[in-house]
């Protein structure tokens, strides 16, 4: 495996795992799953503070709510593969932002 590809596939796995760290987080502090709806309480302060956590929280949310949709209102294969590689896009893209942030501050090697 080439470095680049292993590059990318370490921040692909960062970006999932940090995903699923705050949105379980999330879930235990205000005993709901969190969801996209935080961002449908109009203009407030809330609402602001709930754009960075849902840009680094989209891929888990988007994987939960397009496999719950699979088995309970049985979507297509087609729609839940395109999810699946939105959240993986978004995945890859937020991780790579995660391991760029940690190598400028001189944590990560």
């Amino acid at each position: 495996m080439s470095p680049d590809a292993l590059n990318s596939l370490f921040s692909l796995c960062i970006g999932f795992a940090l995903a699923g760290a705050l949105t379980s987080g999330y879930q235990a502090m205000a005993a709901r799953p969190a969801g996209f709806g935080l961002l449908g309480n109009g203009v407030a302060p809330k609402t602001f503070a709930a754009v960075p956590f849902l840009v680094f929280a989209a891929p888990f949310i988007i994987m939960r709510n397009t496999l719950r949709g699979a088995r309970i209102e049985r979507r297509r294969f087609e729609f839940v593969m395109m999810a699946t590689v939105l959240a993986g896009f978004w995945s890859l893209m937020s991780g790579t932002f995660v391991l760029m942030t940690l190598r400028a501050a001189g944590l990560f090697a």
